[in-house]
């Protein structure tokens, strides 16, 4: 089968691609999105859970930002010169990927009270409950299409060298 270059950057360098790119920004979001849950049923804008739901919007924001500078210098643009798409299949997998953590950083840019600076608490909420959905969605669409074999659509790797055959007189 066929990959897409999402599931070859996750299959790679073995654990450790998996652990910075899926497991810990998954891990750090779904702390986000489980705080965020409690915090809009009680409504309680302190204590622990709010404490870790702000580490958790923040880090994984700042995170993002490092994931998407480095995958951006080291994978998109290299393969986009390149012309190494491997059908649309593999840029919505790893276009996805990246969009989804751009709420992320937004969540971020909130918590440093960069952006959204004349809303109340009320409506943070909202847009922090916004942007944790929009996340699982595009970070779920990436899944999905990463795990797809881009030989569906037509993508054939490249065949190997092979030396030339010895002709026989």
């Amino acid at each position: 089968m066929n990959m897409t270059h999402y599931m070859q950057l996750l299959a790679d360098n073995q654990p450790w691609n998996l652990m910075l790119f899926m497991a810990i920004p998954i891990v750090l979001a779904e702390t986000l999105a489980i705080t965020e849950l409690y915090i809009l049923f009680t409504r309680k804008f302190d204590g622990l859970v709010w404490r870790i739901n702000r580490f958790a919007g923040t880090t994984v924001g700042i995170y993002f930002i490092g994931i998407i500078v480095y995958l951006m210098t080291t994978a998109v643009i290299p393969i986009t010169k390149a012309g190494e798409w491997r059908t649309v299949i593999d840029v919505i997998a790893v276009g996805t990927y990246l969009i989804g953590g751009l709420p992320l950083i937004w969540i971020a840019l909130q918590e440093f009270g960069l952006v959204n600076k004349g809303m109340n608490r009320e409506a943070k909420l909202k847009i922090h409950a916004i942007c944790v959905a929009l996340f699982l969605v595009f970070g779920h669409i990436a899944m999905i299409s990463g795990m797809l074999d881009p030989g569906l659509l037509g993508y054939q790797p490249a065949p190997a060298m092979e030396m030339p055959a010895a002709h026989h007189h």
